[in-house]
């Protein structure tokens, strides 16, 4: 009987485990199966993307921020207003940071930036699930015989539409789940490591501390995904190490993130980015998420995929489970003691915390993880791009069986019985099996993902649906009739854009608000008064939703704006309209920003549509004192006592909010009405 490969115990002693040779050398299928699925599946996902390319307008909004960073103004979207337009910080200095080296337009910077990562994050993540099928910590494959690897999970997300369509979308859904790949892989290498700290060399320490660093920047990708790399460092963390150590392990985890929360709290004067007070992200409305949960799985029967992936889990769990039962190194009680004597806590506290440090507890992780994420955006109400926020929970749900063995039993002998020494060939036809069900499951995923890499998520890409929600690439190329829009130049054929670039270098030298008139044409233009207000320069604010399109293709001398308040505080700091749509649920009258960048205020040179009285009672509004404080938070100087000032209330402004109807804020902040403009 051939003995077990050298340095690698048999996974069954009474079975054939010769492994496969080719010209005299003997090769591992299983690793040679995975790079192979890995590439293709790469250059498969690569090619869909590239077909599909493209820069959203959310996606330009970004590269805002990157032109006053590139133009010394600072990390900021208007100059002179200290705002966090941006939901991932780390994404922004990225694009900045290549950008500055590259010295390349901003558009196609990010192009290539998300294109790379996306490809990257694929193959990336199954490695680390083929790192999986391992009998024990630096032995070989779960099975020695003919075991190939082929990707599932993999397959899933990429035959999805909307994963290829946000593959280059300018927005950082690449980075969240190339981030997430990375973790998954440092986690399970991290898991078959010695658990005995005594034994850990240099190399040990230092990736623990990589994988501290790597978790760590979950804040930064995206808020919500604190909760994923929080957890993973609360996993590390109990596990057993010294203290010493573990100190270190939170050092490094820390200092990124916490430096830039202390530098966000007194440079932006919020505890969050300014997006996630415009969209009220710790808001609920289960409903619309469920709608929202439907409009990604009704079009491409995803729960098909997802029953699979969970079977196929379950199996190979069973089967490695066996390959584990049946190897040399067969696991130790950790807390067995003999004549059933009482275990001390300290003894069941260091069990569990050994445990920690496994496979299993890692999967576990990743799947908890995943659903909390899948809740947490549930809950949110989702978004108002087609599946494009559940993308990355489906993603980590996915980790786990981004790969699935595919194996022949070890030989085709009989294995003998642990208690009589009898020839049984249970083991045999489970093995085959097996086989055989995995196989199936494959073959069934391949098929659902050939159906449905070109199912159209949404019937009518140029219409918004009904529940708010649109198929934003489609919705844009066929209102614009570009095929693959990158630049902002490619948006000026949407309404509106061209006709605004036209009212800006007419107006420049007036200064004054742009705001969008019912004709896609032409825009109302409402100057500042002759001569202007005391402290206010002679510049152009354009008032408008669409703010990538619009602030790309403005100079950085323009203010621009938006009624949502992704880039306007006292948008973002207004009441969430219960009704409105998601996304979009905040909704600032022009009045405001009349009233704020010291426009004329009255007839005839007030657009019709704005209200006289409105704008005066937004003047006082203005006035009311938290009001204040939370502009001067953003508009004043940046000094050291304004630093100082901010960093105390961040928590303050962050939860601060106003009524949009003028006339209410003036109740709630206690302030007169002021008498009608225009008295009968």
């Amino acid at each position: 009987m051939p003995s077990a490969e050298k340095g690698r115990p048999s996974a069954d002693p009474g079975v054939r485990t010769a492994q496969p040779r080719v010209f005299g050398r003997t090769i591992n299928p299983a690793t040679i199966s995975l790079w192979i699925s890995a590439v293709v599946v790469g250059v498969i996902f690569g090619y869909g993307a590239w077909q599909r390319r493209w820069i959203a307008d959310d996606g330009l909004i970004v590269l805002r921020t990157v032109r006053n960073l590139l133009a010394g103004n600072g990390p900021v979207f208007n100059k002179g207003e200290r705002v966090e337009a941006n939901t991932s910080t780390l994404w922004t200095y990225l694009i900045w940071f290549w950008s500055w080296v590259t010295d390349a337009q901003t558009e196609y910077v990010v192009l290539w930036i998300a294109l790379v990562l996306s490809i990257a994050a694929v193959p990336l993540a199954m490695y680390g699930t083929g790192r999986l099928y391992r009998i024990g910590r630096g032995q070989g494959p779960m099975n020695p015989g003919w075991m190939l690897l082929l990707p599932l999970g993999a397959l899933v997300y990429i035959a999805l539409p909307p994963a290829r369509d946000f593959a280059t979308s300018g927005l950082e859904t690449s980075l969240c789940i190339f981030w997430a790949a990375l973790l998954w892989c440092q986690l399970i290498a991290w898991s078959q490591r010695s658990p005995d700290p005594a034994a850990w060399g240099r190399k040990q320490v230092v990736t623990t501390l990589l994988l501290g660093f790597t978790a760590g920047l979950s804040p930064l990708i995206r808020p919500e995904l604190t909760l994923v790399g929080g957890l993973a460092l609360l996993l590390v963390f109990c596990s057993p190490m010294s203290w010493k150590m573990r100190i270190a392990f939170a050092g490094v985890a820390a200092v990124l993130p916490v430096g830039y929360q202390i530098f966000r709290m007194g440079y932006y004067a919020l505890l969050v980015p300014n997006t996630a007070v415009a969209k009220d992200a710790s808001g609920s409305k289960f409903d619309q998420g469920l709608t929202y949960l439907g409009n990604m799985f009704s079009p491409y029967f995803l729960i098909l995929p997802l029953v699979i992936a969970v079977i196929a889990a379950g199996l190979t769990w069973y089967l490695r489970r066996s390959a584990v039962d049946t190897s040399a190194e067969r696991p130790v009680d950790l807390v067995k003691h003999e004549d059933d004597a009482p275990v001390s806590w300290r003894t069941r506290a260091g069990s569990i915390s050994r445990r920690l440090q496994s496979p299993a507890a890692v999967v576990t992780l990743i799947f908890v993880c995943g659903f909390l994420e899948s809740f947490y955006w549930v809950r949110q109400g989702g978004d108002f791009m087609h599946a494009r926020v559940l993308l990355v929970p489906l993603f980590l749900l996915m980790l786990p069986v981004m790969v699935i063995p595919v194996a022949l039993p070890a030989g085709f002998g009989l294995r003998r019985s642990d208690t009589d020494g009898s020839r049984s060939v249970r083991p045999q036809v489970v093995g085959w099996a097996g086989t055989v069900v995995m196989a199936g499951l494959w073959i069934t995923t391949v098929v659902w993902a050939i159906s449905t890499s070109h199912v159209a998520g949404m019937k009518n890409g140029t219409e918004i649906g009904r529940g708010g929600i649109v198929d934003e690439r489609r919705y844009y190329i066929q209102n614009i009739g570009v095929e693959h829009p990158i630049t902002a130049e490619d948006y000026l054929s949407y309404p509106r854009i061209r006709a605004m670039v036209a009212s800006i270098n007419k107006h420049q030298d007036t200064g004054g608000v742009l705001l969008p008139s019912p004709n896609y044409d032409e825009w109302y233009f409402d100057p500042l008064p002759v001569p202007p207000p005391p402290g206010v320069d002679k510049q152009i604010t354009v008032f408008y939703l669409n703010l990538g399109m619009t602030s790309m293709n403005a100079s950085l001398d323009v203010r621009v704006i938006d009624q949502m308040g992704l880039a306007y505080p006292i948008a973002a700091h207004s009441d969430r309209l219960p009704d409105g749509r998601i996304g979009h649920d905040k909704d600032l009258d022009a009045e405001w920003v009349v009233a704020e960048s010291g426009a004329y205020p009255r007839y005839p040179v007030l657009p019709p549509f704005v209200s006289a009285d409105g704008v005066r009672q937004a003047q006082v509004a203005l006035t009311c004192k938290p009001t204040e404080d939370l502009i001067a938070s953003y508009s004043a100087p940046w000094t050291f006592a304004r630093f100082k000032h901010n960093l105390r209330q961040a928590a303050g402004f962050t939860s601060y909010r106003i009524n949009r109807v003028p006339e209410y804020e003036l109740e709630r902040c206690k302030l007169p009405i002021p008498a009608p403009v225009y008295p009968n």
